[in-house]
């Protein structure tokens, strides 16, 4: 992928097939959503033994169990008998049916098709009536594993754990540059969904910059007044983002009766700091409060977005607690985005539109071609 420059500094852009097509979408699944590490949730869905999800992550149905011991676990959905999917409440409800299936018991894993059951780490307890056959070996057959790590409170899950890139090291820059923020204790106080009609790359795009937060973004840059002078690029993201006089978080008016996280320094009780953590995790942290976005592509020209918003336990646990001043807020500032995504998104669906063009202030945006062509895309 070459990277063209074109006049006043201006880049090329992906070309437009990258946010139209199903083939794009497929290679996208192909090189980077069943090789990377992605997002997947949060510890505390999961806080007892026995605790599990079934989640659909990039088409794949994954089963993510907390263990007797307390680790995370992650399978495949699929029995390594005859691939029956072992948890299907779906088929179930559809048949009117109740299986004898899934997590049983909170200790083991059991497929409904022949009673292949399995622990929850993925290890093979018992295969009806062909455990005592002469050369039968359960340790061949535990589940298809995937692979699971964990960082700030956040679960991620690697679809091809054997070929997984090095998990501390992609993390290694955000989690010293927020390193202060306590984001493993903090907890969900509200959780909103999005489904866009747009491609889960110029939603990156999008969160990358903010050439377009004047003009899109008045009750933000009311709060960051910086936002309004190219872009913000001339602005030290790594130190934090100011806030206008006398503001320190992003609400309506900047302030909060919340206390500040623990463990912040002087400059990060008064700024925001923003992450992209590719592929799909978007996380912004204020003194108070952090808004985690987690993107789920469900095909060319949709994705669906789960945004969690997270508070200290602390404060979440006073009588009077209300985290609206900050979530509607932030949902009035997401719906501005998602209504310019989407119209990108249609534009450039023009038989006149090949490619778009990245301005000079727009340098961050850059990393989305550096990210996919890392990923060994085209």
């Amino acid at each position: 992928m070459n990277v063209q420059q074109a006049n006043g500094g201006m880049e090329k852009s992906l070309e437009s097939a990258a946010y139209l097509t199903a083939e794009a979408h497929v290679r996208d699944r192909a090189a980077i959503f069943h090789r990377q590490w992605l997002c997947a949730g949060r510890e505390e869905d999961m806080p007892a033994p026995g605790d599990h999800k079934v989640l659909d992550v990039a088409g794949e149905s994954v089963i993510v169990v907390r263990g007797k011991e307390g680790a995370l676990h992650a399978h495949y959905n699929v029995c390594r008998h005859r691939g029956a999917r072992m948890c299907d409440a779906t088929s179930d409800a559809r048949w009117g049916v109740t299986l004898d299936a899934g997590v049983v018991g909170r200790t083991m894993i059991r497929c409904p098709y022949h009673g292949w059951s399995y622990a929850l780490d993925g290890r093979l307890l018992a295969a009806p009536q062909l455990q005592d056959t002469p050369g039968f070996d359960k340790s061949q057959f535990p589940l298809h594993p995937v692979g699971v790590q964990s960082w700030g409170g956040f679960i991620f899950l690697n679809l091809s754990p054997d070929t997984a890139p090095d998990f501390a090291a992609g993390l290694a820059d955000p989690a010293r540059r927020l390193g202060n923020y306590p984001l493993a204790d903090l907890v969900t106080a509200r959780t909103i969904r999005y489904e866009l009609n747009a491609n889960w790359k110029l939603i990156l795009e999008n969160y990358n910059e903010c050439y377009h937060c004047p003009g899109v973004h008045p009750e933000l840059t009311a709060i960051v007044p910086a936002f309004r002078t190219r872009g913000g690029i001339d602005l030290d993201w790594e130190a934090g983002i100011p806030h206008r006089e006398g503001a320190v978080t992003y609400t309506w008016d900047g302030t909060t009766r919340r206390a500040p996280f623990p463990g912040l320094s002087e400059e990060e009780k008064v700024r925001h700091k923003g992450e992209l953590i590719y592929p799909n995790l978007m996380l912004s942290v204020s003194c108070d409060h952090a808004a985690a976005f987690l993107l789920w592509p469900l095909a060319a020209d949709r994705t669906l977005i789960e945004c969690r918003f997270l508070f200290h336990p602390d404060e979440v646990a006073k009588a009077d607690f209300d985290p609206s001043d900050a979530v509607d807020f932030w949902d009035l500032v997401n719906r501005q985005d998602w209504a310019v995504c989407e119209r990108v998104q249609s534009g450039i669906a023009a038989r006149v539109h090949t490619h778009g063009y990245y301005a000079p202030i727009e340098d961050l945006s850059l990393d989305i071609r550096r990210y996919i062509e890392g990923c060994g895309e085209p």
